[in-house]
């Protein structure tokens, strides 16, 4: 036997040995039932779900490193929820517990996993170019210490890889496992940015993701269109199924689109659209009005008159949604409305009433002093503002002002210069000729 057989068979032992252990330790507890207990979850990279570790009293921050044991034996996840409280009960079971928290030297383990990881994932790739297969490899794990690696990829229809697991097997010498997996498994595996700027729910608090159907964006009224509906899984978004109750209650109260009723109002109309969340619907009457109700509004007993036909074209057609017919209107509310009247409050105002017109008295007095000083205030501005020097004009001694008196000078003289070549150059008399245009010379 070589030593790859002999590894391969020591682990089989050690597993076997290890699988009765684990069951007598399931049924072996000293749990009672209706016992709270104290969980948190920890996601293993690359693994598409989040697993329930028991903590007791001891506190763990969200996204801390830990080493647990998961499905595929002891590696290094991180917290990925906050601690809650659960009731014990058998389906619990086996409860799991965190290790010890990650150090250094299982975070450079773990880097050197994933660099080993990716030169494992480019082999495979052209592997699979060789072989012509129709599947696309997403990622790959080593587990057991390096011993063993798992390929996970996802392809349309089965594979027949039995040619690229021999190759494989050639090439690295360890065990080899390749997993099909799902479009949304390998998003949430693999992880990411959504279009809402959070990363993917599936790969970080939801357990179960892709009960999600078109039935659901119709009763939410949401445009059909692939790519707003669809998220970078090329499925249906998990988020469309979180407000499927409330969209569910409210519509139950509404009328269906398209329908004919009679409001309790009188109107008789047909459903033209739905406000789910404001609990309204738009209404177009037998006079070609549009109007908005209320869901008060919809009498389910719909007692039309009998041999009822509806307008099946209208002239004119007007919108009156602005009122909305059975809203209840709320009463301003008063400054009075905050306060009670007691006896207590009379004596206190007469109180007052009378500083209030002690205080007039003294007003009076005070306006007249105030327009006496007005007065006095604007005879002494006066008096200054004909004492101020005239500073408008110019001092030619200020030496910022030098440069300007320059350039005003030497403007004049140009200017006087100008006129006196203009009445030197004085105009000629010259006489042309008819034919040439040339002038012609005096005679002499």
């Amino acid at each position: 036997m070589t030593e790859e057989n002999i590894e391969a068979a020591t682990e089989n032992e050690t597993t076997i040995n290890e699988q009765p252990d684990e069951r007598s330790d399931d049924k072996k507890h000293n749990f009672k039932d209706g016992q709270i207990l104290r969980f948190i979850r920890v996601r293993f990279p690359g693994h598409a779900k989040s697993y329930p570790f028991m903590i007791g009293r001891r506190n763990y921050t969200y996204g801390q490193r830990v080493i647990a044991l998961s499905d595929r034996g002891m590696a290094t996840g991180y917290i990925n929820s906050f601690p809650y409280d659960v009731e014990f009960n058998e389906s619990l079971l086996p409860v799991r517990t965190i290790s010890r928290i990650a150090n250094e030297e299982d975070q450079n383990l773990k880097e050197d996993s994933l660099t080993r990881e990716k030169e494992y994932e480019d082999l495979c790739k052209d592997l699979i170019k060789k072989h012509e297969l129709a599947m696309n490899l997403t990622h790959v794990e080593l587990t057991g210490h390096g011993k063993k690696a798992v390929f996970y990829f996802t392809a349309p229809e089965r594979v027949d890889f039995r040619g690229l697991v021999k190759d494989l097997v050639s090439n690295l010498r360890m065990r080899i496992e390749l997993r099909q997996i799902s479009a949304r498994e390998r998003s949430a595996a693999l992880g990411g940015l959504g279009p809402c700027g959070r990363a993917f729910c599936c790969s970080t608090f939801l357990s179960r993701y892709g009960n999600v159907n078109i039935k659901m964006a119709r009763t939410q009224n949401l445009t059909l269109i692939p790519s707003k509906l669809n998220g970078l899984c090329g499925q249906l978004k998990c988020c469309i199924a979180y407000e499927e109750e409330v969209y569910q209650e409210k519509r139950s109260n509404l009328p269906e689109e398209g329908t004919i009723i009679r409001a309790q109002n009188g109107d008789i109309g047909k459903i033209n659209k739905l406000h789910i969340i404001k609990e309204q619907f738009d209404m177009i009457t037998e006079s070609g009005v549009i109007r908005r109700y209320t869901a008060d509004q919809f009498d389910k007993d719909n007692n039309l008159p009998e041999n009822y036909r509806f307008p099946r074209e209208f002239q004119n057609i007007s919108f009156e949604t602005d009122i909305v017919i059975g809203e209840k209107v709320s009463t301003p509310v008063s400054y009075d409305d905050f306060f009670e009247d007691d006896s207590d409050d009379s004596d206190d105002s007469d109180d007052n009433e009378n500083e209030v017109e002690d205080t007039d008295e003294t007003d009076g007095t005070s306006e007249t002093e105030d327009k006496e000083l007005k007065n006095t205030q604007e005879d002494e501005d006066s008096d200054q503002k004909e004492q101020r020097p005239n500073n408008r004009k110019r001092n030619k001694n200020n030496p910022f002002n030098r440069k300007k008196h320059k350039k005003n000078d030497s403007q004049e003289s140009e200017g006087e210069s100008r006129n006196s070549n203009n009445r030197s150059r004085r105009p000629r008399n010259r006489k042309f000729s008819k034919g040439n245009g040339k002038p012609k010379k005096d005679d002499a």
